[in-house]
């Protein structure tokens, strides 16, 4: 007698959206400040000493707490890249631009917010000629829909604004009610530290190229060949590719003299 095989439960994602972007998005300033201030210790004690001085002068102690515990430290210190802070913080040291460091914030930023990755790969990369014309709340809403995120309909709409604050500070939106993609392009010394900090997480010179974070910075396989060209044009590394053969190398050994050469740099 043949026997019904059941079917397999479904599997669960390995990923889990949080509402954490209703609480203020990007939070660049506060992000760059707390990485400044940041250093090897345990993080309950760091917070508490950020607590106790204040230094994002927040007017209640509470958010202070919101800021670093909810935000910062999932995302700079026990994110998916372990103590992310120390890939920022050498272009903090060296006075980096806003437009040298943002990129990289939103990079560590997104690999920690599943919902911003998520979102950037699978609504605004395959729809850019859409997006350019401007999305709102609604749409957010929709894909946060099939998602199927439990949260309420209040919730649910400030994550989405929240969502498009974000990309917005990050650049990769601009407008202020209605949003549609930024003209700006990412600039090369931004792109060549973060080749930097693609190699400092464990990728070789092949995997750089095909490097899929690109896809967060929308750029497809021709403009990532094109900025590795120009970096190598303008001494930010050394790029050479010959057929399935690529090979990329750097200037300096470390990543606080590499960030010292792409600051001095214009953007």
């Amino acid at each position: 007698m043949r026997t019904q095989r059941s079917e397999a439960p479904a599997r669960k994602p390995t990923w889990i959206y949080t509402s954490g972007l209703q609480k203020g998005g990007a939070l660049l300033d506060d992000m760059r400040e707390l990485v400044r201030k940041w250093h090897d210790g345990q993080p309950n004690k760091i917070v508490d000493e950020i607590l106790r001085a204040n230094i994002l002068n927040k007017t209640t102690r509470a958010r202070l707490a919101d800021v670093c515990r909810r935000t910062f430290v999932p995302r700079f210190v026990r994110g998916p890249i372990a103590n992310a802070w120390k890939l920022v913080r050498p272009l903090e040291d060296a006075d980096a631009t806003v437009h040298l460091v943002r990129p990289v914030y939103y990079w560590v930023s997104a690999k920690a917010e599943p919902l911003l990755e998520h979102f950037c790969r699978e609504f605004i990369l395959p729809r850019q000629a859409i997006v350019r014309s401007g999305i709102g709340t609604d749409e957010v809403l929709s894909w946060l829909n099939k998602k199927g995120c439990p949260w309420s309909s209040a919730v649910s709409t400030k994550v989405a604004r929240g969502l498009l604050a974000a990309l917005r500070d990050f650049g990769i939106l601009e407008g202020r009610s209605h949003k549609r993609l930024a003209s700006v392009v990412l600039p090369v010394p931004a792109f060549a530290y973060l080749a930097r900090c693609f190699r400092e997480t464990g990728a070789v010179s092949r995997s750089l190229v095909a490097h899929p974070d690109w896809q967060l910075f929308l750029l497809n396989p021709a403009d990532i060949e094109h900025l590795f060209l120009r970096a190598h044009q303008e001494g930010l590394l050394e790029y050479h590719a010959a057929g399935s053969t690529v090979s990329i190398s750097f200037p300096t050994d470390s990543l606080e003299e590499y960030a010292h050469v792409v600051a001095q740099r214009p953007v």
